[in-house]
């Protein structure tokens, strides 16, 4: 808020100088006087319209900054000054602060239409001292505090629903209309808009640690990470100013010197060559325009960290998907339990879900949900977790496995195989195969068409799973996936990653999706990482490149579609840019064009890349 304060200051500020700059010019131009007067005028208003550009131009050439367009304008308007071409100077540094004026209004919309569309970031909080409702900073909360919100509210914290019932709006996050119920123990997420009923909610996260923190952080720091395409157009104005500058420097003395014409004619058309040379359309239009593609992204619960990812994930070669709450739900439920002679149904399932007791995996949490009964954790001690294949547990006194079949492989357990449909749990107690659980996970609705979309687009489908083959097979065949690789354990993962990211196309991308918690190593490993973060999901906006707030597979096309115009409209500004640039400069090399058609010519021509790069707002 204070950030935008002061750029409207700055606004006001520029349009009450550049207006009395103008009175000046203009009665300057009207009223005919001594030549002292004149330039007492004209100086005045030229100071008004510029002084801020030749401060500018100053501070960086301080700061070993020198070719940039501010020393630019600087050199040509001082050397029209020095020829006596007062009105020049002045109208030069008028129309350049009208075409700043423009650009930065351009540049507060872009960055807004993220803030607007990601309008979450809370104003206070109400917590009751001595029975009274008071208003207090998010940033003074303290987990364990106790925060109430009102219907129209935003939620201002992550926490736990303690009190009341509400219907919230959680479209600044996902990007989705569909409301959400809260309820007593389900949690809050910060960002979220309460639409009725009262609740009170006990906070778990300080401020700088909630959902609504890391996603404001996120979108602040997303223009720090430059694309190949900015960096190209950085690399290429350290380059291009010093040569104009050197090139205008000639024009002015060369003819004069061979020709013997007057000095002044050339020095005029040196300087209106340098007014044509300031590269701002390009400078100011490449990064808006990345910065666009993120806004738009962001309306539809995308959340890119940076214009770089935008830029790769325009050009898939794979997309590697992990299955397991990323093409599937991820709500496990216990389908089928299947004990050996002597064991029970109950007595089976009691066992897994005690050796699973300290797991919060979707597939251990079913289990325990299954159970429905009080776990006492006294009775179970842990003996060792195996990575990707389970647990082992001491449960007074016998131990317990629990786990995939590789687990009964790496203790020599003697166990029957089953080829149900679904995630097969197997148990051992003693070392002695009691029976194994079937657990089943829904494949999402949309993830077909996302397949199909994905493969129109020209991208291939890959999926990595550490799940048996026969349950692979069927989510393969399913969503349309064409290739996959199960029973992997998560440094296979890595390898399999690894070995496809070899055989990709040139300047091509493999981009991984998933669920941002057990994926990390991958979603690092790939060029772009997907998390399907889900509502409030820590691990999914530390851990990958890209955030799919809502879980919604068909946001992945939707972002490369994105992308793929963003960097349309970016080469577009590019070509426009530079085509008009050489143009003008050959016309003003000859002669052919005014100082004053000059600054028309910069102004319009970033005019018009400003306002295609802002077309990238509107994809749908």
């Amino acid at each position: 808020m204070c950030n935008h304060h002061h750029h409207t200051e700055n606004h006001s500020y520029t349009i009450i100088r550049v207006i009395i700059a103008s009175i000046i010019f203009a009665a300057g131009i009207i009223f005919q006087t001594a030549e002292q007067h004149k330039f007492l005028i004209f100086f005045t208003a030229y100071i008004l319209a510029g002084g801020d550009i030749l401060l500018k131009a100053f501070k960086n050439i301080i700061k070993g900054k020198v070719f940039d367009e501010n020393f630019l304008m600087g050199l040509a308007t001082i050397g029209a000054f020095c020829i006596q071409e007062y009105p020049e100077a002045v109208m030069v540094m008028i129309l350049y602060q009208i075409g700043e004026y423009f650009q930065d209004k351009a540049v507060e919309k872009s960055k807004n239409s993220i803030s607007e569309l990601m309008n979450i970031r809370p104003d206070w909080a109400n917590i009751e001292q001595n029975g009274k409702i008071v208003q207090i900073k998010p940033e003074k909360i303290r987990p364990g505090d106790i925060i109430i919100v009102k219907p129209g509210e935003k939620i201002p914290l992550d926490g736990k629903v303690i009190e009341g019932n509400a219907v919230i709006d959680t479209s600044a996050l996902t990007g989705e209309s569909i409301p959400r119920e809260l309820t007593p123990g389900d949690s809050a997420v910060s960002g979220c808009i309460n639409t009725n009923g009262v609740i009170k909610i006990c906070v778990t996260k300080k401020y700088s640690d909630s959902t609504v923190s890391k996603i404001l952080e996120l979108v602040e720091h997303a223009g720090e990470r430059k694309t190949k395409t900015e960096n190209f157009i950085t690399k290429f104005a350290r380059y291009y100013t010093p040569f104009v500058v050197i090139s205008a420097l000639l024009l002015a003395i060369l003819p004069p010197i061979i020709t013997g014409c007057s000095f002044n004619i050339w020095l005029q058309k040196a300087l209106t060559f340098l007014v044509i040379s300031c590269p701002c359309a390009i400078v100011i239009s490449v990064p808006l325009g990345f910065f666009a593609g993120i806004g738009c992204a962001s309306k539809f619960g995308i959340l890119i960290k940076g214009s770089n990812y935008l830029e790769a994930i325009s050009k898939p070669d794979s997309i590697v998907f992990d299955k397991t709450g990323t093409l599937t739900k991820g709500s496990f439920k216990v389908t089928k339990i299947l004990p050996q002679a002597g064991t029970s149904c109950e007595k089976l399932l009691e066992y897994a879900a005690m050796a699973e007791n300290y797991s919060n995996h979707p597939i251990a949490n079913s289990i325990k949900a299954e159970y429905g009964k009080e776990i006492h954790s006294e009775n179970i001690k842990l003996i060792s977790e195996i990575a990707g294949n389970g647990v082992q547990v001491n449960i007074l006194g016998d131990i317990i496995l629990v786990g995939n079949k590789k687990l009964m492989e790496h203790f020599g357990v003697i166990y029957t195989e089953t080829n149900e449909n679904g995630t097969i749990i197997y148990t051992a107690k003693n070392n002695q195969y009691i029976g194994c659980i079937v657990i089943s996970d829904e494949v999402k609705e949309q993830a077909s068409t996302t397949i199909q979309k994905l493969h129109s687009l020209g991208a291939k489908t890959i999926m990595l799973t550490g799940d048996n083959t026969a349950t692979a097979e069927y989510v393969a065949k399913t969503t349309g996936i064409k290739n996959f690789y199960s029973q992997l354990l998560p440094a296979d993962k890595v390898e399999k990653l690894e070995e496809i990211i070899a055989n990709k196309h040139d300047n091509k991308n493999i981009i991984f999706v998933g669920d941002g918690i057990n994926d990390a190593p991958v979603l690092t490993r790939a060029d772009v990482g997907i998390a399907m973060g889900g509502l409030g999901s820590d691990a999914a906006i530390e851990a990958s490149d890209i955030v799919i707030m809502d879980d919604n597979l068909s946001k992945i096309p939707l972002c490369i579609k994105i992308a793929q115009k963003t960097m349309i409209i970016v080469k577009q500004n590019i070509v426009f840019a530079i085509a008009i640039k050489i143009l003008f400069l050959i016309l003003g090399g000859f002669g052919l064009i005014t100082m004053w058609g000059a600054v028309f010519a910069d102004v319009g021509v970033t005019l018009i890349a400003i306002l295609n790069s802002l077309r990238t707002l509107q994809i749908k």
